[in-house]
C-alpha cells in the first residue's frame, strides 16, 4: 500500500491562471500599488492635510512618516512574488487599522469608514487574478 503525497495531490488541483486573467491582475496590481504608493508619499511628505487628519485621530507628529514607511516595507514585500502573500497579509492589517481609526472619528460609513476595505479587495483580487497560488489556497469555489 502506498501513500500519495497530500501535496501531490493539491498541486495537481492548481487553477492556471490564463493569460488574460495574469494581464488583468497585473493592471490591478498597478493601480493598487499606484495608489498606496501616493499614499505613502503623502505620509511621508508629511503636507498639511495628513498633519491634520493625524492630528484629529490624536496620532504624535512623527507618525506620518512611520505610517509612510512601513507602507513602503508591505508593498515592496507584496510586489516581490516570493513573498507577496506576505505583503497582502501586512497590507490587509495596515489597512484595517485605517478602518478602526475612520471609525473612531465617527467617519462616514460606505465613503470613508469602508474604503480601505475597497482597497484591499483590489489588493487581494490582483494577487488572485495574477497568482496560482492564491487561487490554490484561496478558491472561490470548493471542488
Amino acid at each position: 500500500m502506498t501513500a500519495t503525497p497530500i501535496v501531490a495531490s493539491i498541486r495537481t488541483a492548481d487553477p492556471a491562471v490564463t493569460p488574460k486573467a495574469r494581464i488583468a491582475g497585473i493592471v490591478v496590481t498597478t493601480l493598487v500599488v499606484a495608489f498606496l504608493l501616493f499614499d505613502a508619499a503623502i505620509h511621508l511628505a508629511n503636507i498639511q492635510p495628513v498633519r491634520d487628519s493625524m492630528a484629529e485621530y490624536g496620532f504624535p507628529d512623527y507618525a506620518p512618516y512611520v505610517m509612510g514607511i512601513v507602507m513602503l516595507v508591505c508593498l515592496a514585500l507584496y510586489l516581490i512574488p516570493v513573498t507577496s502573500i506576505l505583503g497582502a497579509v501586512l497590507l490587509t492589517g495596515y489597512l484595517g487599522g485605517a478602518v478602526a481609526c475612520n471609525m473612531l472619528t465617527e467617519q462616514p460609513l460606505v465613503s470613508t469608514i469602508l474604503s480601505p476595505v475597497y482597497v484591499g479587495i483590489f489588493v487581494w483580487g490582483g494577487l488572485f487574478l495574477r497568482d496560482a497560488e492564491v487561487r490554490r489556497i484561496m478558491p472561490l469555489v470548493r471542488r
